[in-house]
């Protein structure tokens, strides 16, 4: 029997438990198989899901790296015939489709943070100093002036 994961309270009216629950497990299951085909033999289903729910939980709901709320009520909706249909314009819909993010580089110790389809199709493999730094350039490029808040 599976372990059962808790819907965390802030997808309460927004999604069921079981599709939190299955959404978990395909995303798991999914960095599960790219991080073996990248030589992680210790890539785990269960370890992954408690990663991935622990990245759920810490991340209340929101995108780790700019602080946006995510759309949890898209999660498992996002049609490839539509999107090849309607090109763009049906992805940009699922711009804050909550995805799930390697910390590393996926050969380690399951560790994840969860942000929006968005911002991980920008971050792409940049660890977290290179995409601040390409932040800072499109921002800088664009004459904002960029400073560190200590």
């Amino acid at each position: 029997m599976s372990k059962s994961y808790e819907l965390p309270p802030f997808l309460l009216r927004q999604v069921t438990q079981e599709v939190y629950e299955r959404w978990l497990r395909r995303k798991a299951q999914a960095h599960v198989k790219r991080d073996r085909r990248r030589g992680n033999e210790t890539a785990i289903g269960g370890a992954y899901r408690d990663a991935i729910h622990s990245a759920v939980l810490a991340s209340g709901g929101r995108d780790a790296y700019t602080g946006e709320e995510l759309d949890w009520s898209i999660i498992s909706k996002y049609d490839n015939d539509e999107s090849q249909e309607n090109g763009r314009h049906y992805k940009h819909n699922f711009a804050l489709l909550p995805t799930v993010d390697h910390v590393g580089d996926g050969l380690g110790i399951a560790d994840f943070k969860i942000c929006g389809w968005r911002t991980n199709d920008a971050k792409n493999d940049l660890e977290m100093p290179e995409f601040l730094a390409l932040c800072q350039s499109v921002l800088e490029h664009h004459g904002y002036v960029v400073t560190k808040q200590s």
